[in-house]
């Protein structure tokens, strides 16, 4: 039995076999469990892997009509449309398509996620692998980390233009502090259920003094140059700004819940002590 976000009960007797995934998060774990000839399609958005390219491509704004034309057993959604787009949602399972909405929060919950992506697929053994294998990696930067008598202290900002950061036990916050670093916004509080939190001008320039790098991950849901960053009214004070310590990551691999998330964790580590972790390499697509 699944239960997900929704708190909908899926009894899977078999494994679903013509899966439309609407998360690049979903899309991507799914062809690491090995299941690129199931999925039938993907979100508009979806690139990685690269076969994902390949695949159709579908959209929670399209009619009911085209997903039913495909004739998909399983639509993987996550909690933002369901909320959203409730009567999209109903209209799929009147025809009787099983969706499933999912997104974990923290690590742990995420390791459940892939579990129940293997479950889903038929995949259980090379989920239990894969959360294995991320765990081992895990275990060899905690290990270099650990010897680090002064660590950094970061501000992650996940929203420029609304002076956005993450909130403590986020997976953002989760490869910040595997990486070694100490995050300067422990005291950030959740907006509306998320992992995203507001954290105002005044609170970021009461610990300029203290902010030793200055991280943004940059794409879709934050669009900024380091420019803007660093041009920011009242900024010029930070420490990071004044040492030039200011840094772009890709935010694909450092909020999405899938293993190139190691791959962010090492980034930031090469960033924050380049020295230590000069050692260690990052897979590519």
């Amino acid at each position: 039995m699944v239960v997900d976000n929704r708190g909908r009960q899926i009894e899977v007797k078999t494994p679903f076999k013509r899966i439309i995934s609407l998360y690049g998060a979903h899309t991507e774990n799914l062809f690491y469990l090995g299941c690129g000839d199931e999925i039938i399609g993907v979100s508009v958005n979806d690139s990685f892997p690269a076969r994902a390219r390949e695949k159709q491509k579908f959209s929670f704004h399209d009619g009911p009509e085209k997903f039913i034309a495909n004739k998909p057993d399983l639509v993987l959604i996550r909690p933002m449309i369901d909320n959203g787009y409730p009567q999209f949602v109903q209209q799929l399972e009147r025809y009787g398509i099983t969706v499933v909405s999912l997104q974990p929060a923290t690590t742990q919950q995420m390791y459940d996620y892939w579990l129940t992506l293997g479950r889903l697929s038929g995949r259980q053994a090379q989920a239990k692998k894969m959360i294995a294998e991320f765990k081992e990696k895990i275990a060899q930067i905690q290990t270099l980390t650990q010897g680090i008598s002064k660590k950094k202290k970061v501000y992650f900002q996940a929203i420029h233009t609304r002076m956005k950061t993450f909130t403590p036990g986020s997976m953002p916050i989760f490869a910040l502090e595997t990486a070694g670093g100490i995050n300067v916004a422990s005291d950030a509080r959740a907006s509306r259920n998320t992992n995203i939190a507001i954290y105002g001008k005044e609170q970021i320039l009461e610990k300029a003094s203290e902010i030793d790098v200055f991280l943004a991950q940059q794409g879709i849901m934050n669009s900024v140059r380091k420019e803007q960053i660093i041009n920011e009214p009242g900024f010029k004070i930070i420490k990071a700004i004044k040492n030039k310590q200011v840094f772009l990551i890709d935010e694909n691999i450092v909020s999405r819940p899938v293993p190139r998330l190691y791959e962010g964790i090492v980034t930031i580590g090469k960033l924050l002590y380049p020295d230590i972790f000069s050692t260690l390499k990052i897979g590519k697509d």
